[in-house]
Parts: C-alpha cells; sequence; structure tokens
C-alpha cells in the first residue's frame, strides 16, 4: 500500500462561478475529467466514478470564526479537533498549543516511523529557509514541524538538484524567477507529475504541500489564480498517467477555503475537498465515515491496517 497526500492549502468547494471562483474559469481537463466532466466546486460533491470519489469536508469543526492553516494542518495530521481543544482556529503557524499537538509523538508521521514505514515531505526547501529557522526568525508551520518532530528530515536544494525531491510549484520555474537559483532543474508540468509519481512511489506515504493555492486566494488576482491552477492540473494529468491504482491511492484535501473565492482576501468557511483517486475498492474503504478534517488521519491508519 502506498498513499500520496497532495495537501492544496486554501481550496475551498465554491460555486459554480467563474467571475470569482477560479476553479471553474481555469483550464483544468485533468480534473474535470475525474469527476465526470464538473469542476471542483460545491455542487459536485459528493461524486463516485471510475477513478475518483468526491466528499465535501467540514473544515469548521463546530468552532466559530475562520479556520485557519496552523489548526487546520495539525487536525489533517492527528485527527485531534484541536479548534475544539484551543478554543478557536489559528494561524497561520503554530502557537505553542497547536504545537503541543505535533510534537507529542502522536501525529502520522510519528505513527508511520513508529510503524517501520517510510514516509517524506516531498518539497525541498531553500537554504535561506534554514537559516531563517536556525536564527529563530522563522517558525516552522505545522507539516514541517510535525515531520521533523518524527525524525523525518527536510528535503534541502541539494535533494532537488540531484531529483530527490520537488519545488513548491512542482515545476521549478519558482526557484529560478522567485529564489534565484538559475540552473535549478525545472520541468513542464505533465512532466513534474511524472516525477511527483517517481518520487512518491519510493515510500510507504508521501506528503506534499502546495501552500501556492492559498497566496493565490489572498492576492485575488483572476488571471494569476487560473495561470497558476491550469499548470497545477498538467502535473495533475502527469502524475494520473504514472500512478498505478493498484498499488495505493492519491488524495487531495485541503485545511481550509480561500482561492475558490475572489471575491475575499480572507479565508472562507467553505467545505473542502476530500478527493480520493485509485481502485473503487480502495477508495470505499477510505472514504467510509468521512465528513470533516478529523476524519484524514485514522482514514489514512486505516489504509495501512
Amino acid at each position: 500500500m502506498q498513499l500520496l497526500f497532495l495537501f492544496l492549502d486554501g481550496v475551498g468547494l465554491g460555486a459554480d462561478n467563474p467571475d470569482i471562483n477560479p476553479l471553474v474559469r481555469a483550464e483544468m481537463p485533468n480534473l474535470r475529467a475525474l469527476l465526470g466532466g464538473q469542476s471542483l466546486t460545491a455542487s459536485a460533491a459528493p461524486f463516485d466514478g471510475g477513478r475518483a470519489t468526491l466528499l465535501a469536508l467540514d473544515a469548521s469543526l463546530g468552532v466559530q470564526g475562520l479556520p485557519q492553516s496552523a489548526t487546520g494542518q495539525a487536525v489533517l495530521l492527528t485527527g485531534v479537533n484541536i479548534p475544539q481543544e484551543i478554543g478557536e482556529h489559528y494561524g497561520p503557524k503554530p502557537n505553542p498549543a497547536v504545537a503541543s499537538y505535533l510534537t507529542n509523538g502522536n501525529t502520522l508521521f510519528s505513527w508511520l516511523r513508529a510503524g517501520g514505514k517510510s514516509a517524506a515531505l516531498l518539497n525541498a526547501y531553500p537554504p535561506r529557509y534554514f537559516h531563517g529557522i536556525d536564527s529563530g526568525k522563522r517558525l516552522y508551520s505545522s507539516v514541517p514541524l510535525a515531520l521533523t518532530s518524527a525524525g523525518f528530515p527536510l528535503f534541502t536544494k541539494d535533494d532537488l538538484y540531484a531529483g530527490r525531491a520537488l519545488s513548491a510549484d512542482f515545476t521549478g520555474e519558482g526557484w529560478r524567477t522567485m529564489l534565484g537559483f538559475t540552473d535549478a532543474p525545472t520541468f513542464s508540468p505533465r512532466d513534474a507529475g511524472q516525477k511527483t509519481a517517481e518520487l512518491a512511489q519510493q515510500y510507504d506515504f508521501a506528503f506534499f504541500e502546495y501552500w501556492a493555492s492559498d497566496y493565490a486566494g489572498h492576492k485575488q488576482n483572476m488571471s494569476a489564480a487560473c495561470t497558476l491552477l491550469a499548470s497545477f492540473d498538467g502535473m495533475l494529468g502527469g502524475l494520473l498517467d504514472a500512478w498505478d491504482d493498484a498499488r495505493g491511492l492519491i488524495l487531495l484535501t485541503s485545511d481550509h477555503g480561500n482561492v475558490e473565492d475572489l471575491s475575499t482576501r480572507r479565508h472562507t468557511d467553505a467545505k473542502v475537498p476530500g478527493l480520493a483517486i485509485g481502485s473503487k475498492a480502495a477508495r470505499a474503504k477510505f472514504v467510509e465515515g468521512l465528513h470533516d478534517l478529523t476524519g484524514i488521519a485514522p482514514a489514512i491508519k486505516r489504509a495501512f491496517g
């Protein structure tokens, strides 16, 4: 059993309105083919097709206020309703209360390590990220905090250049244009998807954190958001071509809504996608009883038996 967790930050299930929702407006033929021709919107869920199952998952968890990144991601990694336990949604980076849930040995990464499973966060981090962490000027977000607390390493520039890790935008263009590494390896979106499959299949559990979707939502730039989502869809096409459904599942979900409604810069209280891709039997087992973010970690544990 192998599982690839594609975490898309800030992606909710929004309205079928191309004026505010780039998930409707963008060219995303691969995702729509999975969903029987539908866009990734609230009206598409629930859906059960030949290769994919889509559910709408509650990210608010009975707590007032808009869901936030630190608590939402921590819930995904623990299965605990942390906003309810600490009395608020919190983010973007974990405060001590949230961090305590990510460093106590009870995250997915800790559970996998204790069970002898191989796991990796496929993102490569640039040198300045590590400098910021080491100097105390930058805090870990929830995912790398949980990973490193479980004893797994973060991938570096050397891993990216050696083909062992992926850039945050999949293609590597951001390392060249934003970070100044003009010789960074680059891929077309489709080739990046095939590379993602290649890397993920080296582990029992592979996680990828795609934060650009949340950033696009805060920017409220429809053209830029559509370009970003079209590139992601190209990656997804390559990934689907290379992925063997008989070997495992691809999970796509989020921590809160944002990019699906560009009429606001803030997060939204929209439900988020729980999209499982794989064999019908594996999908049915995975989504059984799944209705909010607290169900993701238990579903992953069930998938690994």
